[in-house]
């Protein structure tokens, strides 16, 4: 399939982002089904293939869950192997997820809540991704956006996405969210009502 205009815009957006020496801090809104998250596989593949890690952040188990699934379809045949963490996961697949992260062989990682403990340890974080960020403490994505990914005691800030299908004007989006870039998805992909 083809991306649609405003999706390969939005891409273009965060690619530009990423690759700049400023952390992206940037807010990708459309509706339910425009395609924001193939927005953000895309952003994890490219920083995955860096050599670098990226999470996506999801409000509740059964989105982390939809996500992990479609994520991971659009990245059979990459290389890439997404992981997903969520508080219910089995306490020995914890084990060997944590260790996935700790040591870099997970790069793309997708999960709730749980990826926020103590015990979560990043290689090289590089990407924050959250859908419908609200739904976080700013303490809680704070653990995740200035993280000591390689353990040095060094404090580095991450790349920033946040995705959200409630719509909201400009001038709100400017009080909620600061300086934050924008990147709207008015297009819903082919065949999609």
């Amino acid at each position: 399939f083809t991306l649609t205009d405003d999706q390969a815009s939005a891409f273009r957006d965060v690619q530009t982002d990423l690759m700049s020496t400023t952390p992206m801090n940037r807010l990708i809104q459309g509706d339910v089904g425009s395609g924001k998250t193939m927005v953000a596989a895309l952003s994890m593949l490219i920083t995955a293939l860096m050599g670098k890690q990226a999470v996506l952040l999801a409000p509740t188990s059964v989105l982390a869950s939809q996500h992990y699934k479609t994520i991971s379809k659009l990245m059979q045949n990459s290389g890439m192997e997404p992981v997903l963490l969520l508080g219910k996961t089995k306490p020995s697949e914890k084990v060997e997820i944590k260790e996935k992260i700790a040591d870099g062989r997970a790069r793309v990682i997708i999960g709730t809540h749980a990826l926020l403990t103590d015990d979560v340890k990043f290689k090289d974080l590089a990407l924050v991704i959250a859908d419908e960020q609200h739904r976080f403490g700013v303490k809680q994505r704070e653990k995740l956006l200035f993280k000591d990914t390689l353990n040095d005691g060094v404090v580095k800030s991450v790349h920033n996405l946040i995705m959200t299908a409630t719509p909201i004007p400009r001038t709100l989006a400017m009080v909620i969210y600061g300086d934050m870039a924008t990147s709207v998805i008015r297009q819903k992909p082919m065949g999609r009502q």
